[in-house]
């Protein structure tokens, strides 16, 4: 998978997600550095460092954003006893990082 493809669906699974879950932990997380609750967005303006790539922005460097938790679709393929291989698709879990726009900046 090229890097553009990848930012691309970053930020189309970011932006599109439907579990809410991590809300409470992306409102503690920023709320406790300094971030008015009236400015946090999730799926606006918090999302990971590839989606904010996508969008023709960087995370400043140096910058530690919230950690949260997806689960992010897998597939294997399975032989059963007569040897006839089936494909199952499931979901895991991943750990991510979020930030927020303000600790990112535009590319020129």
């Amino acid at each position: 998978m090229t890097r553009q493809k990848m930012q691309t669906a970053a930020l189309e699974s970011a932006r599109n997600g439907q579990a809410l879950t991590n809300y409470p932990a992306i409102f503690s997380g920023f709320i406790a550095k300094g971030i008015p609750e009236t400015d946090i967005k999730p799926r606006d303006n918090i999302l990971t460092f590839h989606a904010w790539r996508a969008l023709g922005r960087s995370v400043r460097k140096g910058e530690h954003g919230v950690k949260i938790i997806t689960f992010i679709p897998c597939s294997k393929t399975v032989k059963d006893a007569a040897g006839k291989e089936t494909e199952e698709s499931f979901r895991r879990p991943w750990t991510t990082t979020v930030f927020h726009i303000s600790q990112t900046e535009a590319r020129p």
